[in-house]
């Protein structure tokens, strides 16, 4: 069982009928002895104690080149998603090992994980971001590396994850170095559009150099990823980062795919995709104060996009569409910020590491009804300095 360090407060009320309320939240320790922590998630929307699950891999951390080569941390991987959850799927990465590991959910207890087989090579170095389509039986990791580019895997309950190539798929010349010197120059994020007809990985620039960065889109055929991407770099952006896939149903935008990122130089953009895979922007949000703003996830209740800062501790809601910022919710706790987070009906559970003499937390914000309210900070010891990623099931 896991320690926590703070007590559930009062939250909200039973869940609303016919919305889709979290029962699980998962974020990976990426130690030495990497391990998936899973967390319960109650009525209310608060979190309570669950498991800890190793994942047969080992975890790593960048070199922070901001701060002079150190070990990176909080974002130790410089990157969003570094484990995804599906149905009763989980997928997760070992940066310190080059593989990723599956894991089955229990149905009846979801914070039950199971390992499936043993933990596969990405082909590459460093993973640090995964993406999973159980419809599709397909599983994607981007490489951020000396080896950097992107793998995938057929997925199966039964046999675990089965390579779908002996090399990448595609190959990324960012000229890194094992472990990768940060953040700028390395893989943000890997993930597949609503209907997982492309796989879509962005790919941080260097301001200082001129170097703008690029979205790159491998196109998915009869239930495979082609071996040919096609990149793009949209006009502005710079440092892109975290994103969210906005549903074409909470959108105006003539796209069938529609992308909110961050972009750490800025603050946000919405990038829409062309028939000929190519991404160009259509709204530019600059967040005044904003450090490091880096992460996003998209919700459903509101049909807006939550963004955070990993040294700003507070909340911004943007509304997609026009780019405008809604809301800004400074968070009354120690945290020095907030990483990964992922949403459910009105809820948002934001990952904050573990920093010089403030333990790590989860935490748990409601939305719907104007600002975002603080809910619950859950104190644990397993989220350290390099704990990353945040997923849910449902």
């Amino acid at each position: 069982m896991l320690l926590a360090g703070a007590a559930p407060s009062s939250g909200p009320g039973a869940e609303a009928a016919g919305r889709k309320t979290a029962k699980a939240v998962y974020f990976l320790t990426n130690e030495a002895k990497n391990s998936v922590v899973a967390l319960k998630v109650n009525p209310n929307g608060t979190l309570s104690e669950g498991s800890i699950t190793l994942t047969g891999g080992s975890g790593a951390s960048g070199l922070d080149g901001i701060a002079n080569n150190t070990a990176a941390g909080p974002d130790a991987l410089f990157s969003q998603s570094a484990l995804k959850a599906e149905c009763n799927m989980l997928v997760a990465v070992n940066a310190g090992s080059n593989t990723v590991s599956l894991f089955t959910i229990s149905k009846t207890d979801l914070t039950v994980l199971k390992l499936i087989g043993q933990p596969v090579s990405t082909l590459g170095d460093f993973p640090v971001s995964v993406t999973l389509s159980v419809k599709k039986k397909l599983a994607c990791v981007a490489n951020s590396g000396a080896k950097a580019g992107l793998t995938c895997y057929r997925t199966s309950a039964k046999r675990g994850l089965t390579l779908l190539s002996e090399k990448q798929l595609t190959t990324f010349n960012l000229g890194q170095s094992n472990p990768p010197v940060g953040p700028f120059n390395t893989v943000s994020q890997t993930l597949f559009n609503a209907d997982a007809s492309a796989l879509i990985t962005l790919v941080k620039g260097d301001p200082t150099t001129k170097n703008p960065g690029f979205v790159s889109v491998l196109p998915i055929e009869n239930d495979d990823p082609v071996t040919n991407d096609i990149r793009s770099s949209p006009n502005g952006t710079a440092v892109l980062f975290g994103s969210a896939i906005i549903p074409s149903y909470h959108s105006s935008i003539n796209s069938p795919t529609v992308l909110f990122a961050t972009d750490a130089a800025f603050g946000a953009t919405t990038l829409s995709l062309s028939p000929s895979f190519q991404f160009s922007s259509l709204t530019k949000t600059t967040i005044a104060g904003q450090v490091a703003t880096c992460w996003a996830t998209f919700c459903t209740l509101t049909g807006t996009v939550f963004v955070t800062d990993v040294v700003k501790n507070r909340l911004v809601e943007i509304d997609p569409g026009t780019g405008k910022i809604l809301h800004v919710t400074p968070l009354a706790n120690k945290n020095p910020g907030m990483i990964d987070l992922a949403s459910a009906d009105r809820f948002l559970y934001a990952l904050s590491p573990a920093s010089p003499g403030i333990q790590g937390t989860v935490v748990v914000l409601e939305v719907g009804s104007g600002a975002a309210r603080l809910v619950q900070t859950f104190g644990l010891n397993t989220a350290g300095s390099a704990s990353m990623g945040m997923t849910i099931s449902f």
